[in-house]
């Protein structure tokens, strides 16, 4: 009888661990999607939509999100380098280490522990345990790479990398915080600097977390999905220089209107239409890489997902940077077309290619084929249906909001009450629930497609 070996253990194990945040998470998202519409779904002071929100989104991010990142991250580099990781052992404890600062984090934000900064909610006490867990990462990473037997540094290398040091200065920086009590701090940084330091970690965090380990997922299962090399390697490392370049300068068209320098807003501004050029590189790859034979679609069934997910990177970063312009932030900035853009990366660009990258690895640890494709086709257009009507809903609602909040009488007054702006968003807030339970259908379906197929697998490695 064979077995997974260690490596691909631990791998498994950040799996796991992610989908079950995932659950938790999806569903309270649903959750908080309904209390928009109806008030009789907030029940009690902790499972209220104030409490929710927060920990929707940071169990997503860090539970789900990091966490399968971590794990792809371990499967990629031991192909990579051509060695198994350095400490495995620290990977193990990692992994049970994280889970618990990501539980006690969860706990805290349902208690109503906030520091009340955007993507940053944890108080300092956990913020210390996910400094903690990521310098474990970092060291397992990075000594991994610094040791490899290929010498030859594979552009996932590169965003793998990019991602480990640019992550520690972000979440270190705008987490300085002077400590009141157990559980209260207060931003090192006050009134404007405060704002500014915090959307500059804020959209980087996104930057950082979302888009270059994506991308390092992206170039590494696209090719090996397809068994169709990547079109231009001098081309990924190209967009790679440029992006964590212009990233790094964008967060102020976060503040567009706002006290912080005009000088300052339109560097933000600039650096964000400049992104354009980086992030499109990687879409022009990822198209240019199926160009010679896009029948891989059919029949490699993982490539639609991973080009599926490059399609929404490409329309994410047209549409972020727009959305930094003076003229359109008027518009939109504090609407609900930002959640609807927003959703489109995470639903979108970040959960196909994460759920495909899961499928390949788990097919590939227990040496078996998927245990169904009409399940992974089902899943694929159930998750792409439920994306695109969420954020379009959400769109309408931002324009129609953002038009009614700017209307004028000819004497000056604002045309329409704050009231009735919100009563017309509800047909749209039950549009997005509506949506919202098809992609977790859709999650359902992946989620029973990929535990059959562990079964499938262990019974072929006991067969053997």
């Amino acid at each position: 009888m064979k077995e997974v070996s260690g490596d691909s253990k631990i791998v498994m194990g950040y799996i796991y661990s992610a989908l079950f945040w995932g659950v938790i998470g999806l569903v309270l998202g649903l959750l908080i999607s309904v209390q928009m519409w109806s008030v009789s779904f907030n029940f009690g002071e902790y499972f209220s939509f104030g409490r929710l929100r927060t920990v929707h989104t940071n169990v997503l991010a860090y539970g789900l999100g990091i966490t399968a990142e971590m794990g792809a991250f371990y499967f990629i580099i031991g192909r990579l380098t051509k060695r198994s990781l350095i400490f495995p052992k620290l990977a193990v404890f990692q992994l049970i280490f994280f889970n618990i600062v990501v539980l006690v984090g969860m706990l805290s934000l349902f208690a109503g522990y906030n520091q009340s900064l955007e993507y940053a909610e944890f108080e300092w006490f956990v913020d210390l345990g996910v400094v903690v867990a990521w310098v474990l990462f970092a060291i397992n990473v990075l000594g991994t790479i610094l040791t490899r037997k290929e010498k030859h540094m594979y552009v996932s290398l590169w965003y793998i990398i990019a991602t480990m040091v640019a992550v520690a200065v972000l979440y270190i920086v705008n987490n300085l915080h002077l400590v009141a009590s157990l559980g209260k701090s207060y931003h090192l940084f006050a009134g404007l600097n405060s704002a500014n330091v915090e959307w500059w970690y804020g959209h980087n965090a996104v930057g950082f977390l979302f888009t270059t380990p994506i991308l390092a997922i992206f170039y590494y299962f696209l090719p090996k999905s397809t068994g169709m090399p990547i079109y231009s390697h001098r081309l990924s490392i190209l967009a790679f220089w440029s992006l964590i370049f212009m990233y790094l300068w964008t967060g102020a068209h976060h503040l567009v209107y706002t006290p912080l320098p005009d000088w300052l807003q339109t560097l933000g501004i600039v650096f964000t239409i400049l992104l354009i050029a980086p992030s499109w590189g990687s879409v022009i790859n990822g198209y240019l890489t199926l160009a010679p034979d896009w029948s891989k679609l059919r029949t490699a069934y993982l490539a639609k997902f991973f080009i599926a997910g490059i399609t929404f990177y490409g329309l994410q970063t047209l549409q972020g940077p727009t959305q930094g312009l003076r003229a359109v932030s008027s518009l939109i900035h504090y609407t609900d077309w930002v959640p609807g853009h927003v959703h489109m990366g995470t639903m979108g660009w970040v959960v196909l290619t994460v759920t495909a990258a899961i499928y390949y690895i788990t097919t590939r640890v227990y040496k078996t084929e998927i245990y169904s494709e009409s399940l992974a086709n089902t899943h694929f257009w159930l998750v792409l249906l439920g994306q695109i009507g969420f954020s379009i809903t959400m769109w309408i609602t931002g324009i129609r909001q953002g038009l009614m909040w700017k209307s004028t009488n000819v004497d000056g007054t604002l045309t329409y009450s704050f009231i009735e702006t919100l009563v017309g968003n509800y047909p749209y807030w039950i549009a997005r629930s509506v949506f919202g339970v098809i992609f977790i259908v859709g999650m359902l379906v992946f989620l029973f497609n990929f535990i059959m197929t562990i079964v499938k697998g262990k019974q072929n490695l006991s067969n053997q």
